[in-house]
């Protein structure tokens, strides 16, 4: 497709840029980097997860610079981590030994270590609290000293617990497959183009780094009548997960390994039931769907795991198992830049349909007369 350059171009440019940073400026406040820390945990992680980037500073920066939009802060971030060199890459990550600060279960009541609802909005009334409008420092700082002594009182010691995957206890009974552990390298869709059919780790992480409203919506879909798997969730844990890297010479002992900080995640297991068939009789098991992403971004990571389920059967003839229509349509970046193309000149092709258009007009009119 061929375009043409727009004379006077750079001058429009220029003073549109101009005009974008006036209307940022215009109300004459200026929005902190550290505000948007502190007040906006959701966004700065649901753009964390689509950049693919776990940096909450920069983050919080691309959101500024975007004004608020998700998508421009996303394309923002990714285009800073490409400019990122490899310097190295991290030891496998064991989410049982993540620092859990939630942990719920909607398969058991009762699971080891207990349910742990954390800090999340699911059990919050969704009313607009009409205080927040007048709401003080002086308060906040009240409500904090009044919080933190009542967990010292309830907690006097902080003890380091870990909690041991609720799967793991059906896999004891049997009622799951195990499997050999798959040590093989992971392959990078940032290194190398996604290629068809995807293997799993590519299918993982570009549903990882997909829109976090889109991989919800094609979740809901299959949920909802596409397929129609349903499943139950057996575990969604979100914690402080510790990142280690393997020193400059490899000696094999894992004690040796570099700790280099750690990284929010939100990790959910669904179990899903199938139906096996067998010579004798139709048999249910349960498979699991996986779902992990940057920060607490629990839909996204629920609504991913089913898809991982869809995406390990591409023989059901419906759209969410159809791999190449899930992953090539669920990249913000991707998709938001070919439909923003649309505003770019499409001076010559158009002329050539209207063109087109004139000369039937014409001609049908000649024919008539």
């Amino acid at each position: 497709m061929g375009y043409v350059a727009v004379k006077g171009g750079t001058e429009a440019i220029e003073a549109s840029l101009k005009r974008l940073r006036y209307e940022r400026l215009k109300g004459q406040e200026v929005l902190e980097i550290h505000t948007i820390l502190t007040t906006m945990r959701s966004l700065i992680d649901q753009v964390m997860s689509e950049a693919s980037l776990y940096e909450l500073t920069l983050a919080a920066l691309a959101i500024k610079q975007a004004e608020g939009s998700m998508e421009e802060a996303v394309f923002l971030l990714r285009a800073h981590r490409s400019t990122l060199p490899r310097l190295y890459y991290s030891e496998t990550v064991d989410s049982e030994s993540m620092f859990v600060e939630r942990r719920i279960s909607a398969s058991f009541k009762d699971i080891p270590g207990g349910q742990i609802l954390g800090a999340t909005n699911d059990y919050s009334h969704r009313l607009l609290d009409y205080t927040l409008l007048n709401e003080t420092k002086e308060e906040m700082k009240q409500w904090l000293s009044a919080y933190e002594a009542e967990l010292s009182k309830d907690h006097p010691r902080n003890e380091l617990i870990y909690f041991p995957k609720v799967v793991e206890y059906l896999r004891k009974e049997g009622l799951f497959t195990s499997y050999v552990e798959n040590n093989e390298p992971p392959d990078d869709i940032t290194k190398k183009s996604l290629q068809f059919p995807a293997t799993r780790s590519q299918r993982l992480q570009t549903l990882t780094r997909g829109q976090t409203g889109t991989v919800t919506s094609l979740g809901y879909a299959s949920l909802r009548g596409y397929g129609q798997v349903h499943p139950t969730v057996g575990e969604v844990r979100v914690g402080m997960a510790p990142i280690y890297i393997a020193p400059a010479t490899e000696t094999g002992n894992e004690e040796e390994n570099y700790y280099i900080g750690e990284v929010k995640l939100t990790e959910v297991e669904s179990f899903v039931p199938v139906k096996k068939h067998t010579q004798q009789r139709e048999e249910l098991e349960f498979e699991i769907g996986y779902g992990i992403c940057f920060g607490q971004n629990e839909t996204k990571a629920i609504a991913m795991s089913i898809l991982d389920q869809c995406l390990e059967h591409p023989e059901a003839d419906f759209p969410t198992h159809d791999e190449e229509f899930v992953l090539l349509h669920i990249d913000s970046v991707e998709s938001t830049g070919f439909i923003s193309h649309l505003k770019l000149p499409h001076y010559v092709t158009f002329q050539s349909k209207l063109d087109s258009v004139r000369t039937v007009k014409q001609g049908g009119k000649k024919h008539e007369d």
